[in-house]
């Protein structure tokens, strides 16, 4: 399996080594497309997809993201990038180039529950989330079996409030030793502190159960059950130092009633949180998210 994941990677790079996306945000104004798309033309790109939205014509942010073919981009793309600097300049522009040979180095972080772990595992197999899976880190054994069945290491750290400052000193050398991108809070039941979140802004994507703010805290769903809620789900976001209140990527629900018992809900949520988590790291791969505040754009 490893070899055909490989295998698999490889040829993605090699498919796509002209390929490049550009995500830019700047204030609304007349002329950005027509700059934008001007210029790649100009540098010999053929654009094979393109989506921007306004925030407000009137005052507001303006975001883009294309996605370009360009013939010989490994050797262009300093010169493209350092030519882009007087658009860029003009307009206001927070942009970045994105090649989508480099496939993003990840790391996945759990506790007990292996569910958001094998869907991501699942979709990575398959070519559905390009991704390199560097590591595993959790605070509990019980995945270690099928994660180094893939050939990808797995660190046991154990981990509470009271080591918190020791524990993420470990994580954040074996991040720094595998040079690590992105990072999936794949139901890591463990909050990270300021320090750590701040390595990697906008890249840290961790999904909980839609209840909050209602339900905070341990037992959600005995909770949830005590009240006869009658819908469920689950939010993917950017982890942020507030609390579970980072830039939202994803959600979704599924009604219930009555007759779902606690183990019910349960069921039902951790379906939920596999397809909205693995939604968002897709998102986040191909280059579709622009942070605007604490919002998102998903192109």
């Amino acid at each position: 399996m490893e070899y055909k994941v490989k295998q698999r990677i490889q040829a993605f790079q090699e498919e796509n080594k002209d390929r490049a996306r550009l995500l830019i945000k700047c204030p609304d104004q007349p002329g950005i497309v027509a700059a934008v798309t001007s210029f790649l033309y100009e540098n010999g790109a053929n654009i094979v997809e393109s989506s921007q939205y306004s925030a407000n014509p009137e005052g507001g942010n303006f975001f883009i993201r294309m996605e370009f073919d360009c013939p010989g981009l490994q050797e262009k793309r300093a010169q493209l990038e350092k030519s882009f600097e007087p658009i860029s300049d003009r307009f206001q522009m927070e942009y970045e180039f994105r090649y989508v040979h480099q496939i993003k180095k990840t790391a996945i972080f759990l506790s007990k529950e292996p569910h958001c772990l094998l869907e991501l595992l699942w979709e990575w197999q398959s070519g559905d989330l390009m991704m390199d899976i560097v590591c595993v880190i959790s605070n509990h054994e019980e995945s270690r079996e099928t994660v180094e069945a893939l050939n990808i290491p797995f660190y046991y750290i154990p981990a509470n409030k009271d080591i918190r400052k020791q524990v993420e000193e470990k994580q954040l050398r074996i991040l720094k030793e595998h040079n690590v991108e992105l990072i999936i809070l794949a139901r890591y039941m463990q909050i990270l502190t300021p320090e750590f979140v701040a390595h990697y802004p906008n890249k840290i994507i961790n999904i909980h159960h839609s209840f909050l703010p209602a339900f905070i805290g341990a037992r959600p769903y005995e909770r949830a059950y005590q009240r006869g809620v009658k819908l469920i789900g689950a939010t993917s976001h950017y982890v942020t130092n507030d609390l579970d209140e980072g830039p939202i990527i994803e959600q979704d629900i599924e009604r219930v009633n009555h007759r779902d018992r606690v183990e019910d809900l349960k069921k039902i949520g951790r379906s939920i949180e596999r397809s909205v988590l693995a939604r968002a790291v897709k998102w986040h791969l191909e280059d579709r998210i622009i942070v605007d505040g604490n919002k998102t754009i998903v192109f």
